[in-house]
């Protein structure tokens, strides 16, 4: 049976979005109904000619072929099953796969939940890197230093997205001083800047000040909800802007699983960083929507249209709601509502096509606050990085090995693009076995011929467990007296000639054969007793006899000239 490997707080925040984004679309379907052929009126062959030349491209890509990839949206019980398929780890938690694969998921920083991965197997040790952040305000940070394996597979290209270098295809060093540091400030500490956390702190509050700024004016503010810790970070900055700016306006979270999403990042504080546990020690609330909820500064509604949320509405307002995509959800309504207020203040973050997002909510004049966010490793310190990890193989992003010189790193690096198959040499020579104690004082030792070397047979029951093999002795005793030999190598000519002729067997080698595919064979005629061959090949020596106590005869001078055990 095949899974899928997520950590514990991935699969149940995933469940909880995807159910929300169900929920959203039967409300969806519930407005504008459903077709009943299945076939949406905006995907018949007459309605394309008539839609935006971007969402055109979004739907049908650009040479049309990609309308037959669509797929229907899913359904509550397509989300059970997908789940049964679910293996959840904890951080640092082993799981072993087909008794090969032992894999682990470390912290990644970006959410409460992300992971990387270690996987370790027989012949390789690998360490996956996606998206990362060091130092998080909610989820615990990143465990960079759990990664350091043989081979790593990095694949967070957020980086690469924010610079224009890989365009112009220049060469840039990442860190010129790497050499330059002192024992003072180890590369870890260039990896941990506090700079970097302070950064994300000012657009924060940069975001809040343009919605003070909004609701002062009689403008309402509308967030829809991308990645929940970023989303709980803004509730408790603006709610703080706001009693600073003494202004008593109301905050509102909409989702059909917004008490549910609430109720869980309050019971996972192994899933936080250590700020947030800290607060747990000292008696103190993890997050402060708790303190709103009980002031009722903040107010949680399942949807726009419910009895709770049309009897306490008010304006201006700070709203948080789904969906990103500003296509689905209670967004749609809200952003109907207050397209048209040039007071209003919609915040919206980086990498969403804005032109197409807000086309069908023009003409507009509300206030749009495009805002980007750290979703990754920064491009200088991928160096650092990797020297800290100290890998023999590094596999990277082909635009990012451009801006790499290998030739100063101690690591191999290969690089990769999408849709090709990549082959990383092996590196590991050899495969451990571990024999139990029973086994290994049941050798019989026999030393060979050539060289100081002795070497015993084993048999035995081999296992394959959590990435290691060991071999366990079997449950019937065999006598290793009664053991046919395994031997190995080609037989000395003159010594086997010699010893067939002390035993009284007359023989005689046959001369070479001059063909090229014949002459690594050579023939030994057995006149008497009786007649037979003896054919000496490569790999194998073939006895055609048709007494067989003369085979046996033969056998055993060819045991005595051969390496066997």
């Amino acid at each position: 049976m095949e899974f899928i490997y997520a950590t514990e707080a991935t699969a149940r925040l995933g469940k909880i979005m995807m159910d929300d984004l169900v929920a959203m679309h039967m409300e969806f379907k519930q407005f504008y109904g459903s077709e009943d052929d299945g076939i949406s009126q905006w995907m018949r062959q007459e309605e394309p000619k008539l839609l935006h030349r971007a969402l055109r491209e979004v739907a049908f890509g650009q040479d049309g072929a990609d309308l037959g990839v669509w797929m229907p949206m899913y359904s509550a019980a397509d989300i059970k099953d997908c789940l049964q398929k679910v293996e959840t780890l904890r951080y640092g938690e082993e799981a072993c796969y087909n008794g090969a694969l032992v894999i682990k998921a470390f912290s990644s920083g970006l959410e409460i939940g992300a992971c990387n991965w270690t996987i370790n197997c027989p012949k390789r040790d690998i360490a996956y890197i996606s998206s990362s952040i060091f130092s998080s305000s909610n989820a615990m940070d990143f465990d960079y230093l759990a990664l350091q394996e043989e081979t790593i597979i990095y694949s967070d290209c957020s980086s690469l997205e924010l610079t224009n270098d890989v365009e112009n295809n220049t060469r840039v060093p990442l860190i010129d001083n790497l050499l330059a540091l002192s024992n003072e400030e180890p590369l870890a500490n260039l990896l941990c800047d506090p700079a970097e956390t302070m950064d994300e702190l000012e657009k924060l509050s940069f975001i809040c000040s343009c919605a003070i700024q909004s609701v002062e004016s009689g403008g309402s503010v509308l967030i829809p909800i991308n990645r929940f810790g970023l989303t709980l970070q803004l509730l408790e900055q603006i709610s703080a802007s706001l009693d600073y700016s003494n202004l008593k306006v109301p905050i509102y979270l909409i989702s059909s699983v917004a008490e549910e999403l609430l109720a869980f990042v309050n019971v996972i504080p192994e899933w936080l960083c250590k700020q947030r546990q800290q607060k747990l020690f000292s008696g103190e609330p993890m997050f402060a929507f708790d303190e709103l909820l009980k002031e009722k500064k903040l107010q949680v509604f399942p949807a726009v249209h419910s009895p709770k949320s049309l009897l306490n509405w008010q304006e201006p307002c700070i709203v948080f709601c789904p969906h990103w995509s500003l296509r689905l959800g209670p967004v749609v309504h809200l952003l109907q509502r207050w397209c048209g207020d040039p007071s209003s203040l919609l915040v919206l973050e980086k990498g969403l096509d804005i032109e197409l997002a807000l086309l069908p909510f023009r003409p507009m004049t509300m206030k749009v606050l495009q805002c980007s966010f750290q979703s990754g490793i920064k491009l200088e310190k991928v160096r650092p990085l990797l020297k800290v990890l100290q890998p023999k193989v590094a596999v990277l992003p082909e635009n990012l090995s451009r801006l790499i010189n290998t030739n100063t790193e101690s690591f191999t690096v290969f690089s990769y693009s999408e849709g090709e198959t990549l082959r990383v040499p092996n590196l590991k020579d050899s495969l451990e076995l571990e024999i139990t104690s029973d086994l290994a004082t049941s050798f019989c030792w026999r030393k060979l011929h050539q060289g100081n070397i002795n070497i015993a047979r084993l048999k035995g029951e081999l296992s394959l467990n959590c990435g290691k093999f060991k071999l366990f002795p079997e449950n019937t005793q065999v006598d290793t007296e009664q053991r046919p030999l395994i031997h190995w190598g080609r037989p000395d000519l003159e010594k086997l000639l010699t010893l067939l002729s002390k035993m009284g067997i007359e023989d005689s080698l046959q001369p070479e054969i001059s063909d090229a595919e014949s002459s690594n064979v050579r023939v030994i005629r057995i006149h008497d007793p009786t007649r037979g061959v003896i054919e000496i090949q490569e790999s194998r020596t073939i006895i055609s006899v048709a007494d067989k106590t003369l085979s046996a005869r033969i056998f055993d001078a060819l045991n005595s000239v051969l390496d066997g055990v």
